[in-house]
């Protein structure tokens, strides 16, 4: 199978498209023909050396498309599913992919939607369970606009959670569709949140990562009551716990996200979509920053 890799670390040029053995599933994974995989800012920090340092190295962990071989003891799909999920190897860009953890699309959804969801979700999901965000909380999301914070600003709103969103003016319509309060981010952040909510709020989580814990802590009242998905040495220095996969991970929610959607309870983000041979433009404009819509690479 074609499957997207790196030999040494480096720019976007370093990319290629190999010829890679086919992977086959273990007990309770399943094998997917790659539709879509999506692409995420841990891809080009390893493509970059500044995460894993072996090489060569695959790339990909969320992805969807249609089973092909079931594992040991897989009951709850069949060959010829559409499915989407998340794989273990890390080499879900790619002609086909090994599946961990999966679930049905939701019928409304095409390939490319589906592939955009499954790492947000799970991180977002995951960072409001360690909050304890429920019903009548009030919940500040610093970075409400992007792949993350907009599926926490739905998780929450769905949990009956009550949601104010730090966004760029040019992207208040957006936050405000998809369920909360937004307010402008900078200086002078705390006092406008404290408008909108003069208690400040219960829970806060940073998304952005951009150096607002102390104002954050301060609104939610200490640093228990915080989380951040970005800021590690922030987290360290605040005594704010910084959320990770490898201590716990909020799977349940690939499960539980085909309900909301479709009942129009959540939508997932625009896709750009580039094909799998063009993964080095993908990682070009991803690194430039400036696209909201989520990457997805269109293997087959």
């Amino acid at each position: 199978m074609k499957a997207a890799r790196f030999s040494r670390f480096g720019s976007p040029d370093v990319l290629e498209i190999a010829e890679l053995p086919d992977p086959h599933p273990g007990p309770g994974q399943v094998r997917i023909v790659v539709r879509a995989a999506g692409v995420n800012v841990s891809d080009w920090k390893k493509r970059q050396g500044l995460m894993d340092q072996e090489l060569p190295q695959t790339l990909g962990h969320e992805a969807s498309g249609v089973v092909d071989e079931l594992g040991e003891g897989v009951s709850d799909v069949a060959v010829g599913d559409r499915v989407f999920g998340l794989s273990g190897e890390g080499a879900a860009q790619a002609e086909s992919a090994v599946l961990d953890y999966y679930a049905p699309i939701p019928p409304s959804l095409d390939f490319a939607a589906a592939a955009a969801l499954p790492s947000a979700l799970e991180t977002a999901a995951r960072a409001l369970d360690q909050l304890g965000v429920g019903a009548g909380s009030t919940l500040l999301i610093n970075g409400a606009s992007g792949n993350i914070g907009s599926a926490a600003v739905q998780l929450a709103v769905a949990r009956g959670a009550r949601v104010i969103g730090t966004a760029g003016p040019a992207n208040h319509e957006y936050v405000r569709s998809l369920g909360a309060d937004p307010v402008t981010y900078g200086e002078g952040m705390a006092e406008r949140v404290r408008a909108l909510a003069p208690g400040g709020a219960d829970l806060a989580l940073d998304v952005a990562g951009s150096g607002v814990l102390p104002e954050l802590i301060g609104l939610a009242g200490t640093p228990a009551n915080v989380v951040t998905i970005a800021d590690f040495t922030g987290a360290q220095e605040h005594g704010v716990r910084f959320s990770r996969g490898d201590t716990g991970r909020a799977l349940y929610v690939l499960n539980e996200i085909g309900p909301l959607i479709e009942a129009g309870r959540f939508a997932p983000p625009a896709v750009q979509t580039f094909s799998l041979t063009d993964i080095a433009q993908a990682h070009r404009v991803g690194e430039e920053g400036h696209v909201r819509r989520k990457l997805v690479l269109l293997a087959n």
